[in-house]
């Protein structure tokens, strides 16, 4: 199941918060931010700042909304959250800033259509389906509770900060899922096609014995409807950006 299994992976890309907008977004707390905030008081923090050290900037104004370095670190290290990551992968700062802001725009927009707030339970549950996919759990014995609380802070989060972050990418595909998904209809020709198209050429180039449609068929609306609404969400964010205000902001710049 292979193919099937990488179809979906890339079917679940084309929604591009499906994997990416996973995060904090400081400024959806209480509203919009007028000040840069500083970590606690420390010793190197005091430090550095009676030596006139920077200790976070702004990196981009989204409708009044600031991002920060210190969101850009933290969208680093939740990289090691995303299910089946790959290590060798680079990370990308400037994608990265890219992806916040995309979020930022999501996030504004189901503050004005709030739904029900997403329970402990359930964001605990899906945790505990997705660890089983991150590879770097096996070293750790994600499957004991010390174990994943180790691998936790090794990230630098606590147990609390990460169901927080996680909560919020539950709370952007509850929106999406409704704002898009609803209207598309996939039909039996769409999924025929994809399963003769896409699917049988895979299964044969991998020497491999392919399932019979009606035991995937399933699978298969789903990757479709994964990728329409990708698209659909694309096109959104991009109207989004258009109607708003978006900055991006360079080192030194003075945030308006």
């Amino acid at each position: 199941m292979d193919a099937i299994r990488n179809n979906a992976m890339w079917g679940a890309r084309c929604v591009a918060v499906a994997l990416l907008l996973v995060g904090q977004v400081r400024a959806q707390q209480g509203g919009a931010k007028t000040n840069v905030p500083v970590p606690p008081p420390t010793t190197d923090a005091s430090r550095a700042a009676e030596e006139g050290t920077e200790l976070d900037r702004v990196v981009a104004v989204v409708n009044g909304d600031l991002i920060l370095e210190s969101d850009v670190d933290e969208e680093r290290r939740l990289m090691a959250f995303q299910p089946f990551h790959d290590v060798r992968i680079a990370f990308e700062r400037d994608q990265a800033i890219q992806r916040l802001i995309d979020r930022m725009l999501i996030l504004q927009q189901e503050k004005l259509q709030p739904g029900d707030e997403i329970s402990d339970k359930a964001v605990s549950e899906q945790l505990a389906v997705l660890k089983k996919d991150i590879p770097a759990c096996k070293e750790y014995h994600c499957e004991t509770s010390e174990g994943w609380q180790r691998f936790v802070e090794a990230q630098g989060f606590t147990m609390a900060e990460l169901m927080k972050r996680w909560r919020e990418r539950m709370e952007v595909l509850r929106f999406i899922e409704v704002r898009f998904r609803m209207g598309i209809h996939i039909s039996d020709d769409d999924i025929k096609g994809y399963y003769e198209k896409t699917l049988v050429p895979q299964y044969a180039r991998q020497k491999a014995a392919t399932p019979k449609l009606e035991t995937i068929s399933e699978r298969i609306q789903e990757i479709l409807l994964q990728q329409q609404v990708g698209a659909l969400l694309e096109d959104w964010l991009k109207a989004l950006r258009a109607q708003g205000t978006v900055r991006m902001m360079t080192r030194g710049e003075v945030t308006p």
